[in-house]
């Protein structure tokens, strides 16, 4: 905040550098990574190894065959992830795994992969949540010191403000996630899931001429999401929507890339109105956008616009950080675990819902 005296982080520098072993395996992404602490303050990200569950167009992914797809790769995902950073099992000081939020079926698969190699080679766990691995490695990568965070994913939208320790929500979305929003759009209209639907949706976005009417639906510092949804889904029953239209057309006709284009600027528009009224009230100067549609281009343009007239800035990393990852959990696990935080085994069961603002933010002052 503007005005105050900075006070004194709790975390102190290490006295020997520090390894750990980050597993993430809350939806369709299964990743392990490596991290180090150093002497200095500073930290390396030594491997950052990732597999995708990817299903055909129009189909999402089960919590059931997700987990199956977790367990099938979890031993090759390790051990390269191990190999490329040039470490052992047994050089790591902790294991880290997303304790929450998530898939059920997903969380438990990986739970149970930390919880073996925590028994096997005699190291100590470290549940994390996923929303806080998040924003901890994004200030890591960006260096922002105190931002507003707008966190959007396909599980979460939440904006997001750090105060005495805690993660402090003050919006978020009342029914479903933006990246949810975007994924059941691109199945409606048949895009593939390869890399992934929100990009396939970014990338026919910006093939769009037409901005078509959607309800703008911010309530406060929340917003909503289904009825947008809703909304666009009906164009796709309009006798003007064209599925096959080209762009030379000059006809009354809705493409799919017109409905893309109309889906983006709405919602982009709620997320960056709600995420200024965050920075206005706590007066923040940074926003820093965290989550899988993070890494989406024209949601960091838009931002963009609005941090500049307020002279401000944004900050935001690239689809290695942005999308779930297994170094984000190490990050955060490491800082919890120099503060003297371990899961016990009798704890470390998941949690499908496990909220940002239920966690000590004990490494920070």
């Amino acid at each position: 905040m503007p005005g105050r005296t900075r006070k004194e982080t709790p975390l102190k520098n290490p006295d020997r550098p520090y390894l750990a072993l980050g597993l993430e395996g809350s939806a369709n992404k299964l990743g392990a990574g490596i991290i180090k602490h150093l002497e200095d303050g500073s930290t390396s990200v030594l491997s950052n190894v990732r597999h995708t569950y990817i299903t055909p167009p129009g189909e999402g992914f089960q919590p059931r065959d997700t987990a199956l797809h977790h367990r099938e790769w979890a031993l090759k995902v390790i051990s390269d992830c191990l190999s490329k950073a040039g470490v052992s099992i047994h050089d790591v000081d902790c294991i880290c795994f997303t304790k929450g939020p998530g898939m059920g079926a997903p969380l438990q698969s990986v739970a149970l992969v930390a919880r073996t190699l925590s028994l096997l080679y005699n190291k100590p766990l470290v549940g994390v949540n996923h929303c806080v691995g998040h924003i901890e490695m994004g200030r890591d990568i960006t260096g922002a010191q105190n931002p507003v965070v707008l966190y959007v994913s396909g599980g979460n939208t939440q904006v997001i403000a750090y105060s005495r320790q805690c993660y402090r929500i003050f919006g978020e979305t009342l029914d479903i996630a933006v990246g949810n929003c975007l994924d059941r759009f691109a199945r409606v209209i048949n895009l593939s899931n390869d890399p992934s639907p929100g990009y396939n949706i970014e990338q026919e976005a910006k093939k769009g001429k037409r901005l078509v009417s959607l309800p703008y639906t911010t309530k406060g510092m929340d917003i909503s999401l289904s009825g947008i949804l809703s909304s666009v889904e009906a164009y796709t029953t309009d006798k003007r929507f064209k599925p096959e239209a080209s762009l030379s057309d000059q006809e009354d006709i809705i493409t799919p890339a017109d409905l893309c284009f109309s889906l983006q600027e709405t919602v982009f528009a709620m997320l960056v109105e709600i995420t200024e009224r965050a920075m206005a009230h706590i007066g923040s100067k940074e926003v820093l956008i965290v989550g899988g549609v993070g890494c989406n281009e024209r949601l960091q343009e838009m931002m963009g616009v609005m941090a500049q007239e307020r002279n401000a800035k944004v900050f935001a990393t690239d689809e290695r950080f942005c999308i779930d990852n297994g170094i984000m959990i190490a990050q955060a696990g490491l800082l919890s675990y120099r503060m003297g935080f371990q899961t016990p085994l009798a704890k470390s069961s998941c949690t499908q819902r496990f909220r940002t603002d239920q966690v000590h933010v004990s490494w920070r002052a």
